[in-house]
């Protein structure tokens, strides 16, 4: 008998140790997916154009994923990306010669890949930003293993999402979902190129929608992130960023772009950006080369119990708005602090990554409805969206171009800033995205004042000598917000 306690003595603790192991361990953690090794019925062909006619799709679910395996892993491909970073390494030498920040050009090589998806037949490709980042050299493998080299469209750092063009025609486009007909528990298959095997499927549920999760924004401090993202149970991992997400008729409801895990591998859950938000930053990119973002212009809270309690709130739907901006779309339409947000449209809110979805479908100049309860009074407020400058213009790719080089947004420095930092001349960096400059460690806000050892006294002049094919290297004299000088050099 003793003998038989013992041996379920041994048995129960064999079994609490590795459950206490577990609980030791646990500690989820989130990442975007590019395997970076060294450092109905309308079928659509998207895009050009601005608007996407979503293909019609129905929740009757069949487990056979065989046709919609078939025909989309003939629109998703394989990104692969080479890096290449420059930086000067300063020499005393050179310097006595030619002046401060002189010295040898020195490089810094990398690769990575990830997927994409073909969203029309004339070339255009869908991939997360995080895929191409800082890519000197991109190329794009078909499902028949072609290979085309990309250049890029345009990129969203705020959504994480990228447009690729190759040159090709007679492509097979995936047809686009609306995701907001997505529903929780329904089967979804993950199309991409893990651990660089090139075509596979997985397949799970849709657990839940609108999950923020901040990964972009703890990537990136400089962007103001947009995370609405679709989870999923369906088996990703590295190299499976800027996939497909899709339904059981084929049809692209998402962008595969992070998993939560322990250790980078795929660990039990997967975020995908909808393709209702997708479809817009793709169109914007593609006729534009910016996102056109509007804002409401209202600071908001997500309603706690707490903040019932304390604003003797009537119940938990919705967001709270906790302060108007000046001369914002919001306040011109008079919407108050301590007003509910309840729907924008006749869409339900009732998160930040929902009311964040929602506004970012939409372009500076857009109106929108908001029901909001105010006082126990249910009113609506018909708000015109602006942009960051707080007007309602859109910028084209031809204006864009004037202001704008090496991946990099410019604009004029104002007396006041000049004044502050005792300066006669210069501008600044006033947005940045995939480039050189970024590749140097260049970020917004950096002011500057000498280009080649001459005077920067205008957008139009820097970016001209930046452009300047017949330029061989680059050396820039630059200045923090907080005045300390530096010096930058490469080539191009």
């Amino acid at each position: 008998m003793k003998k038989n306690m013992k041996s379920i003595g041994l048995g129960v603790l064999g079994g609490l140790l590795p459950l206490g192991v577990f609980f030791m361990l646990d500690s989820t953690s989130y990442s975007a997916f590019t395997e970076n090794q060294d450092y109905a019925t309308e079928q659509i062909e998207p895009l050009v154009g601005t608007k996407v006619n979503f293909a019609a799709s129905e929740i009757n679910e069949k487990l056979d994923f065989t046709k919609a395996s078939e025909e989309s892993v003939h629109s998703v491909v394989h990104v692969k990306t080479k890096v290449v970073q420059s930086y000067v390494q300063r020499d005393p030498f050179l310097e006595f010669f030619y002046g401060p920040g002189a010295g040898r050009e020195r490089k810094q090589f990398g690769s990575g890949s990830g997927s994409g998806v073909i969203v029309s037949n004339d070339g255009y490709i869908v991939t997360n930003n995080h895929v191409i980042q800082n890519a000197s050299e991109i190329q794009v493998t078909l499902n028949d293993n072609t290979t085309f080299d990309a250049e890029i469209v345009g990129t969203d750092p705020s959504t994480d999402i990228a447009v690729l063009k190759i040159d090709k025609t007679g492509l097979r486009a995936i047809p686009i979902a609306n995701s907001d007909d997505v529903k929780v528990g329904q089967w979804v298959l993950a199309v991409g190129n893990p651990f660089n095997l090139n075509s596979t499927v997985t397949a799970g549920i849709v657990s839940a929608k609108a999950r923020n999760i901040n990964i972009i924004g703890s990537q990136n401090k400089e962007i103001m992130p947009i995370e609405s993202f679709i989870q999923t149970d369906a088996a990703v991992n590295p190299g499976n960023s800027g996939g497909a997400l899709i339904n059981t008729q084929g049809q692209l409801i998402g962008i595969n772009t992070a998993i939560a895990s322990q250790t980078g591998n795929y660990a039990g859950y997967s975020f995908a950006v909808p393709s209702r938000l997708v479809a817009k930053i793709m169109s914007d990119l593609i006729d534009y080369g910016m996102v056109q973002r509007g804002f409401l212009g209202v600071q908001i809270q997500e309603i706690t119990q707490d903040l019932i309690n304390a604003k003797d709130l009537k119940d938990a739907k919705g967001l709270y708005v906790a302060g108007v901006n000046a001369d914002s779309g919001a306040e011109k339409a008079k919407v108050k602090e301590g007003d509910v947000i309840l729907k924008v449209g006749a869409k339900a809110i009732n998160s930040v990554a929902e009311l964040q979805e929602e506004i970012g479908r939409r372009r500076p100049g857009d109106i929108v409805t908001l029901t909001l309860r105010r006082d126990g009074d249910i009113i609506t407020k018909e708000v015109l969206l602006k942009n960051i400058d707080g007007n309602t213009e859109l910028t084209s790719k031809d204006e864009l171009e004037k202001y704008s080089a090496l991946g990099a947004t410019f604009a004029e420095l104002s007396k006041e800033e000049k004044k502050e930092l005792n300066i006669s001349n210069g501008v600044k960096i006033s947005s940045i995205s995939t480039g050189k400059l970024r590749s140097i460690g260049l970020s917004k806000g950096i002011i500057i004042t000498k280009m080649n050892h001459e005077d920067v006294t205008s957008v139009e002049q820097l970016t001209s000598a930046l452009k300047d094919k017949d330029q061989k290297g680059v050396l820039l004299e630059i200045m923090t917000e907080s005045g300390k000088k530096d010096y930058v050099g490469f080539g191009l």
